[in-house]
């Protein structure tokens, strides 16, 4: 189990020197993520290393989100002036990401059965 935390927690600091080094503007937990999700696409990491504990992690993620709850509750003045722009943002950024998605989905669809197709023949 110490095991399984520390890969994923190498991951999260191995996000933080990158960010810390280049000086990118992509949150460190970002980076430590791609670095465990290439890690464990390109067979460096085996999920059962990490099958445990981060199967836990999944079953309680509600209790991370406590906190930033907890801090739009203490803006609620500021969240109900700005309410339109937040609406219109967060309204805007869902269509934007269903666009993205969908359309990520047919090409990797398309070249999907392009492959299937060549190697039947």
């Amino acid at each position: 189990m110490i095991r399984q935390l520390f890969i994923i927690l190498m991951c999260l600091a191995l996000g933080e020197i990158i960010v810390y080094f280049i000086g990118i503007k992509i949150p460190s937990s970002i980076i430590g993520m791609l670095l465990l999700t290439a890690g464990l696409h390109f067979k460096i990491i085996k999920l059962k290393w990490i099958q445990e504990v981060a199967d836990f992690l999944l079953d309680n993620m509600v209790f991370f989100f406590i906190p930033p709850g907890v801090a739009i509750m203490c803006y609620l003045d500021l969240i109900s002036k700005e309410l339109v722009p937040i609406l219109a943002a967060i309204l805007g950024s869902t269509v934007l990401v269903l666009l993205s998605t969908s359309f990520t989905h047919q090409v990797l669809r398309k070249i999907r059965l392009k492959k299937l197709t060549k190697d039947k023949k």
